[in-house]
């Protein structure tokens, strides 16, 4: 059985299944349903844990020989697979389909990995999972969803976001939950209860290093080159890892490639905004000032230079990581060759 992990809750107030695997690359959605579905195993009795990740060369002729060992013992206990990747290999899909198909009411078989593509849907150890225990897919929340959802996470500890506060903190973790929860949590340590507005959310990330990486997009975007080369090498002294000043500047030039490639269709400035949420509202004038000094040939080149960063940063392509953000961040304070398209 398939489920989503917002209808994990009302599924276990049931009967507790033998086998579970909760999957997704939302690492708070994950952690989350793995508690609720221990919760429920302690409440059946289910007292002990063993937790096994499985990396690279892990043996696993000696997990399934543990579980045989284990059940000569009369405790009842949760076995937790951690799967870096929901490609087990051939003879961990094999260990895992003999576990599922000769269960034991005494050992609750729980596994974690990141989210399944079609191929591994259609495995044999996922199939058989799915006839005989539940698949939970833990999806992300969809940014035109998050607002919402941050405000009734809120609410569970008695915080009233205001919507430009929850479309503020929305814009500035979007694609990261986590970092959304720990910013409720720590406005929670810090008011007590009580309404939440744009500017409280504002001062509560300013003293977030994380949030740095947001002081050089808009200096970008305002084009300061000085600030901006200041920020990024503060940010490079921080140690704040490269991915995270990539994506965020990644996000700014997707932005501004939707918004020009609407207006090249004939939308109006006003429409193309609209329809892309620009959040906060005084933001606005920021994104709109940038976009006049780049082309869609300008954005396009930018997107492909971005792709090179992430390569280096990966890995695939030898080179500094740094070294190339910094040439991404010259690279979009200039303004290019060719003239400011114009904007309706």
């Amino acid at each position: 059985m398939k489920i989503v992990a917002q209808k994990l809750a009302s599924h276990l107030n049931k009967a507790l299944a033998p086998v579970y695997l909760v999957a997704g690359d939302e690492p708070l959605v994950v952690a989350e349903a793995l508690d609720s579905i221990r919760a429920r195993a302690r409440r059946d009795g289910f007292s002990y844990r063993d937790l096994v990740v499985v990396e690279r060369g892990f043996r696993w002729a000696e997990l399934e020989n543990e579980f045989d060992n284990l059940s000569l013992f009369a405790t009842r206990r949760i076995m937790e697979l951690r799967l870096l990747s929901p490609r087990p290999g051939d003879e961990g899909r094999r260990v895992i389909k003999a576990l599922i198909d000769k269960p034991d009411p005494d050992r609750l078989l729980l596994i974690a990995t990141t989210k399944l593509d079609s191929s591994v849907i259609k495995s044999i150890w996922v199939k058989s999972i799915d006839k005989s225990g539940v698949i939970v897919q833990a999806w992300p929340v969809d940014r035109k969803d998050l607002p919402q959802w941050i405000r009734q996470r809120a609410g569970r500890v008695q915080l009233n976001f205001s919507t430009s506060a929850s479309e503020l903190l929305a814009d500035r973790i979007e694609g990261n939950l986590l970092a959304a929860d720990q910013e409720i949590q720590k406005l929670a340590l810090i008011l007590g209860s009580g309404d939440v507005d744009e500017k409280l959310v504002l001062d509560a990330v300013a003293s977030n290093s994380r949030f740095d990486v947001f002081r050089l997009t808009e200096a970008v975007l305002a084009g300061n080159v000085r600030r901006s080369i200041a920020v990024l090498d503060g940010l490079r002294a921080e140690g704040i890892e490269p991915v995270l000043v990539s994506w965020a500047l990644s996000r700014e030039v997707s932005l501004l490639s939707r918004l020009a490639v609407s207006v090249s269709q004939g939308a109006s400035e006003s429409q193309a905004f609209s329809k892309n949420r620009i959040w906060p509202p005084k933001r606005q004038p920021l994104v709109r000032s940038a976009l006049r000094r780049y082309s869609l040939e300008n954005l396009t080149t930018l997107l492909m230079q971005l792709t090179k960063v992430d390569d280096v940063i990966k890995g695939v392509r030898r080179g500094s990581p740094w070294d190339e953000l910094t040439r991404l961040v010259v690279a979009m304070l200039d303004r290019g060759e060719g003239p400011s398209r114009p904007v309706s």
